[in-house]
Parts: C-alpha cells; structure tokens; sequence
C-alpha cells in the first residue's frame, strides 16, 4: 500500500549470505529481548512525532515545542542528496537540539522513500553512505541518537536485491564502518508491510547485524484500518521475540482510515514506542496531518490534540529518557482485576457492557474488552462501553482487562455470557473503488464497502471485471480469487460483520501491459 509519503514528497519539492558473528557489547540505546533499553538498562518506550527537518531547516523551535507537549523522543526528517542535502554540521546541530531540548534523537534518511516504484528514490546502500559520511556528528551519540536507515525504502513493486537482503547488507555496512548505534529499519511497502516483507524476514534480519542492535518499524495507514490487523502484527513480533515501534501513522489517509485509537491503546498496553506523523507542514492533500498549523504550538489540530492529550497520548505516557535524568523508579505494578462485566441493551449487532473499575498505585489509562479466545472486542478509558458489530443470533462469552501508563496489564475479569438478537431483513451493500495510485504498468485500488441495508451483515463479496492483459499482484483486507477476467474478493475474517451504515475497506495492486491506462470496471456489491 502506497503511503501518503509519495505525495507528501512530490508537494514539498515545491515551498546475502552473511556470516554469523558473536554479538558486540551494548553500546548506548540498545535491544534487549523485544525491549529497546538505555545504557543503565532502564526500558525507553519512545512517545514523539515526526519533524520535516530536512525541508524546514529554520523550524528549530520545533524541537522545544514538541518536548513541551510532553514528547521524549522526535523523529527527524533528513535527506543526504535527493532533496537539499544536510551536511555533517546541520546534522551536529540535531543532535545539539535534540539534547538541549531533552529528547531522544531517531534521524532518518528520507532518500529511499519509494524505491522501486518512485522516481528519484536511492538505495538502502545509498542511504548507507550517507549515514558514513555524516559519521563524524553521530559517533559518540549512542546514548542519545537512533539511526534510521532508510524511510519506506520499497515501494509496492518487487526489487533486487529484496527488502531482506538490502537492509542487511546496509546494517553490515554501517557496523563495518564502526557504527554501534541501535539502527532502526522501516517496512517495505511503502513502511506498511501489508506483503508482509518485514514480518516474515525479521529474525534474518536481526541475526545479520554483529551488534543484534535492530529496531523494526511499522508504518500505520490504510492497511491498518481495523483493530484485528493492528493487534496481529503487533502479536508476530511479540511471539518472535523482536522489538517493534510504530514508526509513523496517522488518523486519516487517503489509502484508508487508520484505527489510531488501537495503535494507540495497543502501543501502551504492550510497552510499544509510536510516532505521529508529523509536526507541521505536509502538503499534496494530507495537510490534515499537521498536528500544529504553521509550526505554532498554540495552535493545536485536532489531531495533534488527539495524538499528544488524549486518551493513550503522549503526555500521559510519555516518560523523559533516563539518561536525561527521567524515569524514576519503573512501575511494574498491575492494575487490580476488574468486576465482572454485566450486560445491557443488547440489540442484534451490539450490547452495552460496564463492570467495576480497577484501581492501580499509578492510575488506571483504560480498558480492554475481549470475546472469549482474545478478539479484542473494544477499549475504552472509563469503566462501561457499548460494543458493535456483532453477528446476530449470537452467544458470546467477554472479560475485561485494565492498563496503566507503563503498559501493566491487569488480570482477565471473570467471563460474561449474552445472546444477541436475531437480525431482521434488509441486508445489502455498496462498493466505492478509488485509485490511490497509478505508473506505467501498473496501479494501486482502494475500495470502500458499505452495508445499505437495514440489518447487520456477516459477509459480504464484491466482483469486478479486470480489462484483458490485467493481473493481480497482491491485496489486503480481502480473500481475492480470479477467474479469467473476473475478479471476486471476499471479507477477511475479520471485517465481514458491518452493522447498518457500516463500512470497511480492500485493496489490491494490478500489473498491466505498458503503455495502457485502462483500470477494472463492473464493481458489484453483494451480501
């Protein structure tokens, strides 16, 4: 899925088989198991946002402002050629900003967004030497820098050498060339891994690097739209063992509308670092994810008020490095069991549940509701919620579980049992294709699926015709089988059960003969 990044960057144009090695000595910010952790051993779970560094080089009171919304660390935009490049002296100065202002520094390299699909993009090699050629302003920062090789560093189309191989011959690299900073390494996909590249080749990864000092980052869209999707890629990486951070998302896209309240809740709950994305000045129609307007701090969006005050925000989960002197003693202490949830109000598609609250030595952040098994059914941040979305003629079996800020999850609340009503006629639905993006062989579709009807559906499949020479090369968010022209794509597991008015989303990338410009026809809806 192609992130908002390709636009961004167009607008702002405007204004290997690899040896095994013993792993080196810690050296600063650094992987332990799946927890990124200080030099002393304290656990560093990066709350900030992204700032466009590279292309408002005189926007450094961004630095202050950002730490006085409470963020411990920001992720800054940098660019060694395909934009102005920034030199071993601007790049010193960051590092200076970011350490007079108390925040841990993660630079990345924008050069590589893209690869493979957008013009202009560089290499993970690239990226590489230009991280060498800066080394002078990051060695000896290991306590207060993370490197980010790369930024989305493959597009949605196959390169050789693949995400995999790149990113370990880049990390080889920077070791050779005497780098023990943590390194942190971006999804292919633009950064949203919906192939899975990531995923699936991340221990390989890990183990190339001599230092075992890797960091992987996930970047939150419109492949994210739903808690499922959020929850499982969280949980590959919890059962690998390796540690993950929320490298960038949003609460809007044109690709698809992120679930940003269970990144959110989802990263505090496991101890995951996130970052917005970004402070000010986007631009090629995702202006709304300025979280301030015109790099005024007094002048809050609604979603920089989301990202940095509200429910799992920065400022109320955010905690200063230790080596900045934060921390204080790490709270390891759960929030207390909570009652066992009574239900009310129970229709065909919902039911409102509430239960007594937890109570924890820090405070309690918030809630989860879960179906017997461990779907997560809702969050909440006060003791009661109204659950949607459930089939009709339906036993459900739920428990609840409480967080605090330091991600302590409580035990599993004893279990309560409803039966949902029987649904009645009407069910139906529509289907609203959107191309988010297109070149000379290929092109990405987002589609919209609706419930027109007047009772809840469990399912829901939607057909179209592919013009002649067209292939699926890939999709999300949907089971796709093709017969001849015809293309069927069926819900997931996971996104089938829309109440009335309800709607998610698939997606799935073509390849076509070059020269063409012709895209699929013939959308139907049916339930």
């Amino acid at each position: 899925m192609r992130s908002r990044l390709a636009a961004l960057a167009a607008l702002i144009l405007l204004p290997v088989a690899l040896i095994s090695q013993p792993a080196h000595a810690a050296v600063g910010i650094h992987v332990s198991g799946a927890n990124i952790v200080e030099s002393g051993g304290q656990n560093l779970i990066f709350r900030g946002t992204s700032h466009a560094h590279t292309w408002y080089t005189s926007q450094t009171q961004s630095f202050r402002d950002i730490k006085s919304l409470g963020a411990n660390a920001v992720r800054v935009v940098l660019s060694g050629g395909r934009w102005t490049p920034n030199n071993t002296a601007d790049v010193a100065n960051v590092v200076s900003l970011c350490k007079q202002n108390k925040l841990i520094c993660v630079l990345e390299n924008h050069d590589t967004t893209g690869y493979g699909e957008q013009s202009g993009a560089y290499t993970l090699d690239q990226a590489a030497d230009y991280w060498i050629s800066v080394k002078s302003a990051l060695v000896g920062q290991e306590d207060y820098v993370v490197v980010n090789i790369g930024n989305e560093p493959i597009g949605n189309n196959a390169v050789t050498p693949g995400w995999a191989a790149a990113t370990s011959a880049a990390i080889q690299k920077l070791r050779t060339n005497g780098f023990d900073h943590a390194l942190m390494v971006d999804a292919p996909n633009w950064g949203q891994d919906w192939q899975f590249g990531m995923r699936d080749n991340a221990r390989t990864v890990f183990d190339s690097d001599p230092d075992r000092n890797v960091i992987f980052s996930i970047h939150m869209y419109g492949v994210f739209d739903t808690a499922a999707e959020i929850t499982a890629y969280m949980d590959a990486f919890r059962t690998a063992g390796l540690p993950l951070v929320v490298g960038e998302f949003g609460h809007n896209h044109s690709d698809g509308n992120p679930d940003e309240d269970t990144i959110m809740a989802q990263a505090v709950s496991r101890g995951l670092g996130y970052f917005g994305w970004s402070w000010s000045g986007n631009g090629g129609g995702v202006e709304y994810l300025d979280q301030v307007t015109n790099f005024d701090v007094n002048q809050l969006t609604s979603w920089g008020q989301r990202l940095f005050n509200g429910t799992n925000g920065i400022r109320a989960t955010s905690r200063e490095a230790a080596i900045y002197g934060g921390g204080g003693p790490v709270d390891t202490t759960p929030p207390s069991t909570p009652g066992t949830p009574s239900a009310s109000n129970v229709t065909a598609t919902g039911a409102r549940l509430t239960w007594t609250a937890s109570t924890d030595n820090v405070g309690v952040t918030g809630y989860d509701v879960y179906r017997s098994g461990g779907t997560l059914l809702g969050q909440t941040a006060t003791n009661a919620i109204t659950i949607s979305g459930l089939t009709p003629s339906t036993a459900y079996q739920v428990y609840v579980r409480a967080r605090d800020a330091a991600g302590n999850q409580s035990g599993s609340s004893p279990n309560a049992s409803f039966t949902t009503q029987p649904g009645s006629s009407g069910g139906g639905c529509s289907v609203a294709p959107t191309v988010q993006s297109q070149w000379g062989d290929g092109y990405v579709v987002q589609a919209g699926v609706t419930n027109t009807g007047t009772s809840a559906v469990t399912g829901w499949t939607v057909t179209f015709t592919l013009p002649a020479g067209h292939q699926i090369t890939g999709s999300w968010n949907a089971t796709v089988s093709v017969s001849g022209q015809t293309v069927t794509a069926r819900n997931a597991s996971y996104n089938g059960n829309l109440g009335p008015g309800g709607s998610t989303s698939f997606g799935f990338q073509a390849g076509r003969p070059g020269g063409q410009t012709s895209v699929p026809s013939g959308y139907t809806c049916a339930t």
